[in-house]
């Protein structure tokens, strides 16, 4: 690749952003002045434009910014908004519960509609409510240190599961666990309260857990936030094998890859977890986030644990179980995110595939697009990745940064660490072929010299 081309070309495309964003640059200078960096969150400042545009109205599968531009949304929140913007039951569910309070400490009847479901969907027969997927991480984590006894968590190499603590930590060149570059402020060193392997390596995590020091094993069954890394044939059954063997728990983490289907890859897959974590997506965008766990691990969590000390334990929330995110869920739930919406959001995921990898192979790049039901991603290497480091390995910021300019410049938005898109119920045809027709031209333009 010609690194001076592409450095012209991503200088034009920021000079096109200025010049077409006049009113979200303002903004954020504005913003500048009270908020650190210009935004609410510190990561906002890696959109590809160096600044977030500033959004005016979103609904359905589109939003329109400060400026009037309009977007077809691929990012849709990280999975946050993947019911779509705004969908219509959930807004009139929230409509209806507001006016009759928003939090209260006390459970609705909604807690019970949601757990039954969740129930049906993943499996798992007890259920318990926070406000993010990061918090109900970390009471399953603590609850699993609580009823085994012991003191370590096992993630994988370049996992990502929130903010928690002991999940930000990568392998060093000697095989260490340490933290994982840009972790802020560790707290301990990781290496004493995490154990880390590689995706699809069985003979790392059988080794791993052979100490008998593991309480569980967190994992999404399906790497994504490092790229789409798919578990090899034989993997999960390995998984769940070592982990009985070694009287460790597996947890898995749901939260991005509810794509695969209404009960995610657990339910698509026949996993067997003993834990199971979710959040973001369930709410249509009001925060909430739910773990489930087995009877017998419950009976243990019962048996372990003291109902006296509950509100001091570490595990809880004021505003976790909140009835206007209860309300919220049930809708999303019931008439948004549907076994008839997954009829529609993967084939249209599967067109996007489609039409990235044509114009890959039309060019003859080196980069491959692969896909998780309603969720894609194109990468900068010609093979399927096998593990984490395989992936991270592969990144190229610079390259990126131009693939989504060019995009937004063009009314398309993906998601800002990843060339990812998802489908929501409300994309469509025409939104996935828009993606396809500016991709070809980025592309284009790119091997133009």
């Amino acid at each position: 690749m010609d690194r001076g081309h592409l450095a012209s070309l991503l200088e034009a495309e920021e000079q096109r952003f200025r010049e077409t964003h006049p009113r979200s640059l303002a903004l954020h200078e504005r913003a500048s002045r009270s908020l650190l960096g210009g935004v609410p969150m510190n990561w906002m400042v890696r959109w590809a434009g160096r600044i977030p545009v500033f959004v005016k109205q979103a609904s359905g599968a589109h939003f329109t910014d400060v400026d009037g531009h309009d977007y077809v949304d691929l990012c849709l929140g990280d999975t946050g908004a993947m019911a779509g913007h705004a969908p219509e039951a959930t807004v009139a569910a929230i409509g209806r519960q507001a006016p009759a309070g928003l939090t209260t400490m006390l459970p609705a009847e909604d807690a019970i509609w949601v757990g039954e479901e969740m129930t049906r969907r993943f499996g798992l027969p007890l259920w318990q409510f926070t406000l993010t997927a990061t918090d109900a991480n970390r009471f399953a984590i603590r609850l699993a240190r609580q009823i085994t006894g012991r003191p370590r968590v096992l993630v994988y190499d370049w996992c990502y599961h929130g903010t928690v603590d002991e999940t930000l930590v990568t392998i060093d060149s000697a095989g260490r666990t340490v933290p994982r570059p840009g972790a802020i402020g560790p707290p301990v060193d990781p290496a004493l309260t995490t154990v880390v392997v590689e995706w699809n390596d069985v003979p790392g995590l059988e080794a791993a857990l052979a100490g008998g020091d593991v309480a569980c094993v967190l994992a999404e069954p399906v790497m994504t936030n490092i790229g789409i890394v798919h578990p090899e044939p034989g993997y999960h059954d390995a998984l769940r094998e070592l982990t009985r063997r070694t009287g460790t728990l597996l947890l898995i983490d749901e939260t991005h890859t509810l794509c695969a289907g209404p009960g995610g890859y657990t339910r698509a897959a026949g996993l067997d977890p003993d834990l199971l974590v979710i959040g973001k997506a369930i709410a249509g965008g009001i925060p909430i986030g739910a773990y489930g766990m087995s009877r017998r691990v419950a009976d243990r969590v019962n048996a372990a644990t003291s109902i006296d000390e509950a509100d001091v334990g570490g595990i809880g929330g004021t505003l976790a179980g909140n009835p206007l995110s209860l309300a919220a869920a049930r809708a999303t739930l019931q008439d948004v995110l549907t076994d008839e919406a997954f009829a529609w959001t993967i084939p249209l995921a599967e067109r996007w595939e489609r039409g990235v990898a044509e114009v890959i192979a039309a060019r003859q790049l080196p980069w491959h697009v692969t896909r998780l039901g309603c969720r894609a991603e194109y990468a900068f290497l010609p093979e399927l990745p096998r593990t984490g480091a395989q992936a991270a390995a592969a990144e190229d910021w610079e390259l990126s940064r131009y693939l989504h300019l060019f995009a937004l410049n063009r009314g398309v938005l993906l998601t800002p660490f990843h060339n990812m898109a998802l489908i929501s119920p409300a994309t469509t045809a025409a939104d996935v072929d828009r993606h396809t027709d500016v991709f070809r031209a980025a592309v284009e333009a790119l091997t133009a010299v």
